[in-house]
């Protein structure tokens, strides 16, 4: 049983996606976070279905059979947020996030209002951190 992901690579433009972005402050935040997960990484950005920015890839297997490829770190700037997404959660980023500023969590995404509320080095830290586990944990 092998389903895909809906969210897969696209060939569209990174650039272009950003400039289409009508909140200046929403764009130079994304554009802000996007240089720090190019600079953690040492990937491009590529487009992940219509609105999530992804670096580099891992492929995942679960027990069901579901499989497929994902992001390892990304960001999307949203309408009502920078959503930056941490996807191995949050449950062992708690003292980082303590730091963090003002923020909220789903499972897998950091909602960050604007970048002046949080703390950017703990917030490159976290995204470091997130990083790290990513590779280790899928090479």
């Amino acid at each position: 049983m092998s389903r895909s992901n809906k969210t897969r690579p696209t060939d569209a433009d990174v650039r272009q996606f950003l400039g289409e972005v009508d909140n200046e402050n929403r764009r130079k935040d994304a554009e802000t976070v996007m240089a720090i997960m190019e600079r953690i990484t040492g990937h491009k950005p590529t487009m992940w279905g219509p609105g999530i920015i992804g670096f580099d890839t891992y492929h995942y297997k679960y027990e069901s059979g579901r499989e497929g490829d994902f992001f390892k770190v990304g960001l999307s700037p949203r309408k009502q947020n920078l959503s930056v997404y941490i996807l191995p959660g949050f449950d062992r980023y708690e003292n980082l996030l303590s730091q963090l500023g003002k923020y909220k969590t789903g499972k897998s995404c950091l909602y960050i209002n604007r970048l002046s509320d949080v703390d950017m080095d703990v917030l490159e830290e976290l995204i470091s951190e997130s990083y790290r586990f990513m590779n280790e944990k899928y090479g």
